[in-house]
C-alpha cells in the first residue's frame, strides 16, 4: 500500500459519469493504481498493477478536483482498479477541505470501507464477494451480467442491502446474453433499473 499521504494514480479526467444511478452528470474522476480481483472482462487491466504508475499527494489530488469543480464538474468519483485496497482517508479529508464537491467510490467491496462518501457505489463479483459492510453502506448496488448466474447473485446481493438502496443490472459490454437477459429481469422487476455504459457509446472517457 502508498504511503497514505500519496497514492498511485492511474489517471484524473474530467468528463461525464458514463453508467449507474448518476449516469449522464458531469464528474472528475481519479482512478487510482492497483487491483487483485482480476475480472476477466474488465476494461482498465492496465490499472491492476500499483506499481509503474507515479504516486501523487493527495492534496495534489485534491487541487485538480478544485480545478475541475471551477470547470463544472458536479462530483468527484474515486475508482480503480480497487480503491479500496488504499487507505482513503486522507484522500477524502483533503478532497472535503480544497474542492468541497460531493464524493463517491466505486468499488467491488473486497476490503474494508475507509474514507468518508456522499455516494458508494458497489459492483460486486462473484468470484470475489464483497464484505457485509459494503453491502449495508452501498446507495448502488450495481451487477454486470453476462450469464444467467450473474442474475441469481445480483439477487442474493440484492436481499442483503439496505431497502433503499438502488439496484442495477448492468450487462457486459457486447455481451448479447448479458443483454437480454438484464432487459428481461429489469422489465419482470419493478426495483431493479438497467444501467448502460453510455460513454462507450459515445466515445468519451
Amino acid at each position: 500500500m502508498a504511503d497514505s499521504q500519496r497514492l498511485p494514480v492511474v489517471e484524473t479526467f474530467h468528463s461525464l459519469q458514463g453508467e449507474g444511478h448518476h449516469a449522464g452528470r458531469s464528474a472528475f474522476f481519479i482512478r487510482l493504481a492497483g487491483c487483485t480481483v482480476g475480472c476477466p472482462w474488465c476494461d482498465t487491466k492496465h490499472s491492476w498493477p500499483a506499481q509503474g504508475h507515479p504516486e501523487q499527494p493527495v492534496d495534489a489530488l485534491a487541487d485538480a478536483a478544485q480545478m475541475a469543480a471551477e470547470a463544472g464538474a458536479s462530483f468527484v468519483v474515486i475508482t480503480g482498479g480497487e480503491p479500496l485496497h488504499h487507505d482513503l482517508q486522507p484522500l477524502t479529508q483533503s478532497l472535503d477541505a480544497r474542492c468541497g464537491l460531493p464524493l463517491h467510490l466505486e468499488t467491488s467491496g473486497v476490503d474494508p470501507l475507509s474514507g468518508r462518501f456522499d455516494w458508494i457505489t458497489l459492483s460486486p463479483k462473484r468470484h470475489r464477494p464483497p464484505r457485509q459492510e459494503l453491502l449495508q453502506a452501498c446507495h448502488e448496488l450495481k451487477v454486470v451480467v453476462h450469464g444467467p448466474e450473474d442474475i441469481s447473485f445480483a439477487a442474493a446481493m440484492a436481499s442483503k442491502c439496505e431497502d433503499d438502496t438502488e439496484r442495477l443490472l448492468q450487462p457486459g459490454w457486447e455481451s448479447s446474453i448479458g443483454e437480454a437477459l438484464a432487459v428481461e429481469h429489469v422489465r419482470q422487476h419493478a426495483q431493479w433499473r438497467l444501467s448502460l455504459q453510455s460513454h462507450k457509446w459515445l466515445g468519451i472517457r
